[in-house]
C-alpha cells in the first residue's frame, strides 16, 4: 500500500520478468530471463513452458521433466506457478458455475463457466468429433468460459452490476490466462480434445488493459492451445484499442458492446459515448480485417421500454446496414441487479424486435440468460457471495 493508502500495483503491472515470483504468464523469452542464473539450455525452458501451459501445473514439484533438485533450486530463488486458484463457487440450477478467483495481492475476480454455451448460435456450431477419450461421467459436449480483464471497471455502464465496484486495478498476463487455466482444471477439460470458447466479456474492460490482455490472448492461443477462432472479446467502444487490434497477426473475434441504436440514449447508458460516438467505433471496426465468413458481433442488451421497440429495431436495421461490414447481432434481455434501475423487456418484445432485424435480413440471435440465479449472467458480476 501506498502511504495514501491505496494499493501500489506497480509489480502487479510490470510486464518484465523478474528474480523469483510467478512463473505463470510469462512468455518463453521471459521465462529464459527470469531463469537466467540457472543457466538453462532452452530444451529445459520448453518443458517449463508445457508443464505450465500444456499441463497446467499448479506447484512446482509437479514438474516432472526438471529433475528434483532443479525444481528445488527454483523454489529456493523464490519462484512459483503462481496460477489463481478459485476460492468461492456458486452453481446455478442450469450448471452455470460462477467462481471467485484469488489473486496474489487478496484481490478476487469472477470467471464464469458455461457448459453447452449460452445458446447464441454461431459461424462454428458443429460438435468436436468424441474421440473416446473424455473423462467417464462427463455431461457437456462444448463449453464456453467468461473471462475477465480487470478487477471491476471504468466504463460506467449504467445497467451493469460491475459499474459499481468502480476499477480497482487491471489483472496481469497470468492473471487473465490463469482464471482459464484454473476453470480447465477443474473440469479436466482439455484443449484440443474438448470444445473450449472464451468470451473475454467478464469483469472490465479488455481494451483499457490491452497489453495484459493481448499477451494473454498470445499464450491462450499459443502453448495454452486454444485457437484465436475459439475467441471473442468484447468492448464498449474503446476506439484507441480497436484501432490497435486492427493490426494484431493473433486476434480474437470482435464484439461490438452497441445497445442503443442512436447516441442519444446510448449517452444515457454507456457514458463512454460521449468521448466515442457510435460512428466513430464502427469507423474503427471496418479497419478490422475479418476472415473468410467472420462477422463482427453487434451485442445489444434490451432494457425494458428504453431500447426494445420496434421503431429502436428499425434504427439499429439502418446502422448495421450502413457499418457495410459482416455482422450479426447478439441480443440479451438485461439482467437484473441490485441498485440498478431498469427492467427487463418483456419476452413478447424481444421475441418481436429479433424477428424484426432477422426480416431485414440481419442474422439475430437471442442469449439466453446463464447462471441468472447466482449473478453469473451477463452485466451481473459484481464480487457477490450469495445472502451478503
Amino acid at each position: 500500500m501506498t502511504a495514501g493508502g491505496k494499493l501500489d500495483t506497480s509489480i502487479l503491472d510490470a510486464a518484465g520478468p523478474r528474480r523469483g515470483g510467478a512463473l505463470f504468464g510469462l512468455h518463453n523469452q521471459q521465462l529464459s530471463e527470469s531463469l537466467a542464473e540457472f543457466r538453462l539450455p532452452a530444451w529445459r525452458i520448453r518443458q517449463l513452458e508445457t508443464a505450465l501451459y500444456s499441463q497446467r501445473v499448479t506447484t512446482l514439484d509437479s514438474i516432472t521433466t526438471w529433475s528434483k533438485d532443479l525444481r528445488e533450486q527454483a523454489a529456493a530463488a523464490g519462484f512459483r506457478v503462481g496460477l489463481p486458484e478459485i476460492v468461492e463457487t456458486f452453481r446455478s440450477v442450469d450448471g452455470t458455475e460462477r467462481y471467485l478467483i484469488a489473486c496474489a495481492d487478496g484481490q478476487t475476480v469472477e470467471t464464469v463457466w458455461m457448459p453447452e454455451g449460452d445458446g447464441a448460435e454461431d459461424d462454428d456450431s458443429a460438435p468436436e468429433p468424441d474421440d473416446g477419450n473424455a473423462p467417464a461421467g462427463r455431461t457437456w459436449t462444448r463449453a464456453a468460459i467468461c473471462v475477465s480483464s480487470q478487477i471491476g471497471c471504468a466504463v460506467n455502464c449504467q445497467f451493469c452490476l460491475t459499474a459499481k465496484l468502480g476499477i480497482l486495478r487491471n489483472l496481469t498476463t497470468g492473471e487473465i490466462a490463469g482464471q482459464v487455466a484454473a476453470v480447465l482444471n477443474r473440469h479436466q477439460a482439455q484443449p484440443g480434445r474438448d470444445r473450449i470458447n472464451l468470451v473475454f466479456m467478464g469483469m472490465g474492460e479488455p481494451f483499457l488493459n490491452y497489453d495484459a490482455f493481448m499477451e494473454a490472448v498470445r499464450l491462450l492461443a499459443g502453448p495454452m492451445g486454444i485457437p484465436e477462432s475459439r475467441m471473442t472479446v468484447s468492448t464498449s467502444g474503446i476506439l484507441p484499442g480497436i484501432l490497435r487490434f486492427a493490426d494484431e497477426p493473433v486476434r480474437p473475434h470482435l464484439a461490438l458492446s452497441l445497445n442503443a441504436p442512436n447516441d442519444t440514449i446510448r449517452e444515457g447508458i454507456m457514458p463512454v459515448t460521449r468521448k466515442w460516438p457510435i460512428a466513430d467505433v464502427i469507423e474503427a471496426a471496418r479497419k478490422v480485417p475479418l476472415r473468410p465468413h467472420e462477422r463482427v458481433t453487434f451485442e445489444y442488451v434490451l432494457l425494458g421500454g428504453i431500447n426494445d421497440q420496434p421503431q429502436h429495431a428499425d434504427e439499429v436495421i439502418r446502422l448495421v446496414r450502413r457499418a457495410n461490414f459482416p455482422a450479426k447481432i447478439n441480443l440479451i434481455a438485461w439482467n437484473p441487479g441490485p441498485g440498478v434501475p431498469f427492467a427487463m423487456p418483456d419476452p413478447q418484445s424481444v421475441d418481436a424486435f429479433q424477428q424484426r432485424l432477422r426480416a431485414a435480413g440481419i442474422p439475430a440471435f437471442i442469449r439466453r440468460p446463464r447462471g441468472r440465479d447466482i449473478y453469473a449472467a451477463c452485466g451481473q458480476l459484481k464480487k457477490t457471495t450469495i445472502g451478503r
